[in-house]
């Protein structure tokens, strides 16, 4: 990815100097033109095609912001009822994730969230050990889990 990202910087550069117009705009045309160039060659990469792993990433960062919203409101619920009447707990979810990096960002994801904590992970990387405020069933927070942060994070990484 990074390879590509920088050949399209270079074809933007160079599209430049050939148009002897240092603008943004010419800049801007180059970087265009550039896409289209590794897009028309991109079975000659080993990775997939960049833009679509920056589409991913922003697809991620949107999740995450709803997911943070959706978080704050449920808490916010939690705390602000007469009775306090939530379900604290610890829960085990196992991941399909094999990267360092790609565990690390589900657990700052999880612990970024309102309501939830990543309270350790297993030896083999295998399963994290979650805190929720308030969980009525396990096996839904894994679900939600699994096919929203741990789905888009694999979009990412592969």
């Amino acid at each position: 990815m990074a390879f590509q990202i920088l050949l399209n910087f270079f074809l933007a550069f160079v599209w430049m100097f050939l148009s002897v117009s240092f603008t943004a705009q010419s800049f801007l045309i180059g970087f265009i033109l550039g896409l289209l160039v590794i897009f028309a060659f991109r079975r000659f990469f080993t990775s997939r095609f960049y833009l679509l792993r920056v589409g991913a990433v922003v697809s991620l960062l949107f999740l995450f912001i709803k997911e943070l919203i959706l978080a704050n409101i449920s808490v916010l619920k939690v705390v602000l009822k007469p009775k306090l009447d939530f379900q604290p707990g610890i829960f085990a979810l196992p991941t399909e994730l094999k990267t360092d990096w790609e565990i690390t960002l589900l657990a700052n994801l999880i612990t970024l969230t309102p309501g939830t904590l990543v309270v350790d992970v297993s030896f083999d990387n295998k399963v994290l050990y979650i805190h929720a405020i308030d969980i009525a069933d396990v096996d839904e927070a894994i679900d939600e889990i699994k096919n929203s942060f741990e789905k888009a994070i694999m979009e990412v990484s592969r």
